[in-house]
């Protein structure tokens, strides 16, 4: 196994500015739809934004799907970004009922716009778009070393997951609820949140992941 880190493409990613961020900390990433490279690779990242299921027929059509789930199993280190967070889930709610790769069991489901932002009486805003603080519920994750708790990261999402044990919650967000943003199940790591995007908070995250062995 080499130490590449394989970001997938499956047409429906912001691929090339986490490529970027990966370029940015000195760390080499391919991006790439094949799945003999993601197999080979060393890590994964599975970066994603649009509608889950437009994003599951593509990853069907794509035959990375049977290949995503085995890298899993086996034990290589995984990390999703937003829409690549909910894809782990079993189940989503948005346009209708659907499958995910249930790889974490659980939903994922619509903010409620009538829930009011903290500390005052204005109606929640879909989605959820901007900079907002992501709480360490363990801060000895390997994923936050040398980032401070209470740091703010970028969000671009309407829906979030509901996992049916809590205990792969390992940082969350206010927004009219405490919603998970970050989720740790064995190998597998995943943000709502694009540490991309988040500037050095989120590069250190980025930085943190390459590192894990």
């Amino acid at each position: 196994m080499s130490n590449t880190i394989a970001i997938i493409d499956y047409g429906m990613g912001n691929l090339r500015s986490v490529q970027k961020a990966f370029e940015k900390i000195g760390v080499s990433a391919i991006v790439t739809s094949d799945p003999k490279e993601l197999d080979s690779a060393g890590k994964i990242v599975f970066p994603g934004v649009g509608a889950f299921q437009d994003a599951m027929d593509e990853l069907q059509k794509m035959n990375l799907l049977q290949s995503i789930v085995n890298n899993i199993e086996k034990g290589k280190l995984f990390l999703g970004i937003c829409l690549g967070l909910q894809l782990l889930f079993s189940k989503s709610f948005e346009d209708g009922e659907h499958e995910g790769l249930g790889i974490i069991n659980g939903d994922v489901i619509r903010f409620n716009n009538n829930l009011n932002t903290s500390g005052d009486n204005e109606k929640l805003k879909i989605p959820h778009m901007g900079w907002n603080v992501v709480n360490f519920e363990d801060s000895a994750s390997p994923l936050f070393e040398n980032v401070s708790n209470n740091s703010y990261m970028y969000f671009v999402h309407s829906y979030y997951v509901s996992p049916d044990n809590n205990d792969v919650v390992i940082g969350k967000t206010d927004y009219g609820i405490d919603f998970p943003s970050v989720v740790c199940k064995d190998n597998v790591y995943a943000t709502q949140f694009h540490p991309e995007k988040s500037q050095d908070a989120g590069l250190q995250i980025l930085k943190n992941f390459s590192k894990l062995n």
